[in-house]
Order: structure tokens, then sequence, then C-alpha cells
């Protein structure tokens, strides 16, 4: 008999889960521009930056070298607190002029994701200020592909061809960064966070570590071609949840129970093994644009679909459960609708 489901607030159950274990993962922050003047959907203001900055001090939480976290964090077996990463796509001149003095003064280290056609162009740093910055200790450039072009397999696009188009993009992209700064980073940023199975095995291929935009923490069973990011915009940065997502933890299932996310049913459904520390009773799922969600637990699976179908062609589903000492594990799967026109 399935049990149905909808998800309870989650300060109910912060006092019942401290019991689970505290692993140290990593939780990744994203960010495209800090300023005042830019675009609202991708800008973080200086003010929000300097009270993520404060708080992430206030915290104690240890900024750390995003390669080296990601790689200890898969390796596992680090019972400590969380650490953070610091992360910015698309090479903004605001991250040169506003975000970088801020950063220096904090002695944080960052890296910085180029799509290398852009640079130089309006709005974005010069390859002298990205060098400049490249110079300095903890900062580390890395790969957002060419041309910010959508990679995953176009619909009626042959294999070859979107095999040479995206090999053109991700290995030139290197290629100019080795050019022009002398730098090789295993690490890649799926322009708009959007990926699919045959993408990731190209990214796999090359031996690199692949980060999206689908929100929580990076552990131990996270896949290494489709790392998350919490996006900290103005809409997703705000004070008053980010000390959730700053200690949040990765949820315990492994990424090979969970799917590439491009979508053949609109809506989708996200099913994955009911394993412990997780009860169905403290678990809580959301739905981009439609709020809570309920879901069905049938024969030890979480069963997780939106009421209607998503008009959208990049939608996630959230899910959360306690994690002790008032944390949470974390849970987006995103979600692809390749039918969708590209942005």
């Amino acid at each position: 008999m399935p049990i149905k489901a909808l998800a309870k607030p989650l300060a109910v159950f912060s006092l019942l889960a401290t019991a689970f274990p505290a692993w140290a993962d990593l939780v990744v922050l994203q960010y495209h521009h800090v300023s005042d003047a830019t675009p609202p959907a991708t800008s973080t203001s200086v003010s929000l930056f300097e009270g993520q900055l404060e708080m992430i001090s206030d915290l104690d939480i240890e900024v750390v070298n995003l390669l080296d976290g990601t790689r200890k964090t898969l390796a596992g077996g680090d019972e400590s607190d969380n650490r953070i990463a610091i992360t910015f796509d698309d090479a903004y001149e605001s991250v040169y002029s506003e975000a970088a003095p801020l950063l220096a003064s904090k002695g944080y280290p960052y890296t910085i994701f180029v799509n290398t056609q852009a640079v130089g162009r309006n709005g974005y740093m010069t390859w002298d200020q990205i060098q400049e910055l490249a110079g300095r200790e903890g900062i580390t450039i890395a790969n957002h592909s060419a041309d910010h072009g959508h990679l995953a397999k176009k619909p009626g696009e042959t294999d070859s061809k979107w095999q040479t188009r995206v090999s053109n993009s991700l290995d030139s992209a290197q290629e100019t960064l080795a050019d022009e700064l002398g730098t090789n980073a295993p690490l890649f940023a799926y322009p708009y966070g959007e990926f699919d199975e045959a993408l990731e095995k190209e990214i796999a291929a090359r031996g690199w570590y692949g980060f999206g935009q689908q929100s929580g923490a990076i552990g131990s069973k996270s896949a290494p071609t489709r790392l998350p990011r919490f996006p900290m915009a103005n809409a997703y940065g705000q004070l008053g949840s980010l000390d959730d997502k700053l200690r949040s933890k990765a949820f315990p299932v492994s990424a090979g129970d969970l799917p590439d996310g491009v979508i053949s049913d609109n809506p989708p459904t996200l099913t994955f093994p009911l394993i412990s520390p997780i009860d169905a009773n403290q678990l809580t799922c959301f739905a981009s644009g439609k709020g809570r969600i309920g879901f069905e637990v049938i024969d030890g699976n979480v069963r997780v679909q939106a009421p209607d179908s998503f008009n959208s062609r990049r939608f996630r589903y959230n899910c959360t459960h306690p994690a002790g000492d008032g944390s949470y594990y974390w849970l987006s799967q995103q979600w692809l609708d390749l039918s969708k026109p590209e942005d």
C-alpha cells in the first residue's frame, strides 16, 4: 500500500534528527554579477554579497579551494564541519571591480568560470584583468565553454554534429585558458546548468569535474560530473535562508540512483530509494514555481511528481530532510525540457 505524504515544516523535526552523522560536506556558492546595476535575475547586490561573506565569517565555516575541496569531499571519511567554495560564472567585470576586493579582504579563495569568447566584450573582464586575478594566491580560472552554448544534444541533432560542436566548445576554451594564462584546471561549469548523460561522459572522459546550477551540498555519494551549487543571486541568496544552505548536507542517496534529468514526460517523476536515515515522515519536497508537493513511498522507493506540467525549459524538484544540529540533507534534481526554446 503506497504511503502518500505532503511535506511538513522542517523546524518541527529538527530536534528529532540529532543522532544523524555529521559529515564534512562541501557547499559551493554560485554567482554571476556582483552589482546593483546588472540584471536582477543573475545579480547579487553588493550589500547582499557583503552580508553573505559576513555570515560565512560569523559561522566560522572554512572557505576552501574548489578543486581541493571537491576531491577531498568525494573521497569521504572526514567527520568535521562543512566547508564552502565560492564560484563565479562568466567572468563579468563586476567580479573584478566589486567582488574581488571584498574577497581579498577576507582572504577567501574562489574560482571564476570563463566563457572564453566573451572576454573583453562590454560587461566582461579583459584578459589583462583575468590574468591579474589568476596571479593572485587562491584564485582559480576554469572552463565555462568557449561560446556559452546549450551543450546538451538538441532534438534532431546527429551524434556526429553534436560531438563536433561540443568538443570544439570544451576543448578550444581549455586551450585558450592554457594559452592566455598557463592554466589547465580540471573544472567545468555547464552553461545554464544544463547537462545530459552524453555530455557528462564527455566531461568524465577529460578527467574534469562538472558543476551544475542545481542546489545542494557535495558529499561522498555525489557524481563528479553533476556537482551541485547554490545560486546566490538576489532571489536565492537572502540572508534569512542562507544559514540553512551553508550548513546543508548532501542527501544520502547515490548519484547513480538519480536520473540524468532530460525529461520525456511532463511533469517528470523522481524516484529514489528510501534509505536510512531518511524517514518519509520527515521528508519535504518542492517543485519550481509550484511550492510544496506531495510524494509516495512504494516498495521502499520515494516517488515525487508535481501535480501538473511545467512551461519552462529548466526546473527542479528539491527535497530536504533534517540532518541533526539544525542542518538539513538537501537534494535538488534538475530537469531539462529540450522541446522548449533555448535562452
